[in-house]
């Protein structure tokens, strides 16, 4: 079975100064990197690209389901079926892997913790905002409406159209 060294106890390969656990977290390709930290971020942006990616798997599908090839209609099923699944898994292992990726997932945990550090305005706040915005955009338009009124009139009295 081999042996078994308790969580913590740092044993060193002969020669090379690598433990154990750091051998073991090069050898696994889907670790998941500083798990507690980022966590909505990197949840959300892998959910996000996994809606997309599942998008394009069903309209693989549907374009799939329309050719046959000249194959039996069980086999063309399968191939249509099974091709935007296997796709769909490997870009899901693939989206898996890229948001634990140290860069990345680096970035992203920086991102989560500046949107926590920012003021977000009241209720009240964003209402007046909005109404004055709202305000702003009827005045201009109605000056703008205005304004194409009167050069219409001025060029037609002097084109005479």
């Amino acid at each position: 079975m081999g042996v078994r060294f308790p969580p913590g106890l740092g044993y060193v390969v002969a020669g090379d100064g690598v433990s154990v656990a750091e051998r073991r977290d090069e050898i696994m390709l889907f670790k998941i990197y500083k798990q507690g930290q980022g966590k909505y971020t990197r949840l959300c942006s892998a959910a996000g690209v996994a809606i997309i990616v599942a998008l394009g798997c069903m309209q693989l599908y549907k374009k799939l389901q329309a050719a046959s090839w000249g194959l039996s209609p069980k086999a063309a099923l399968w191939v249509a079926t099974m091709a935007p699944v296997a796709l769909f898994a490997v870009l899901a292992a693939l989206i898996f892997w890229l948001v634990n990726k140290p860069l990345l997932a680096d970035f992203m945990i920086a991102a989560e913790g500046e949107m926590k550090k920012v003021s977000w305005s009241s209720r009240k706040e964003i209402a007046v905002s909005t109404s004055v915005v709202i305000v702003v955009v009827i005045i201009l338009a109605a000056f703008l409406g205005l304004t194409d009124i009167i050069f219409e009139l001025l060029f037609s009295e002097i084109i005479g159209i």
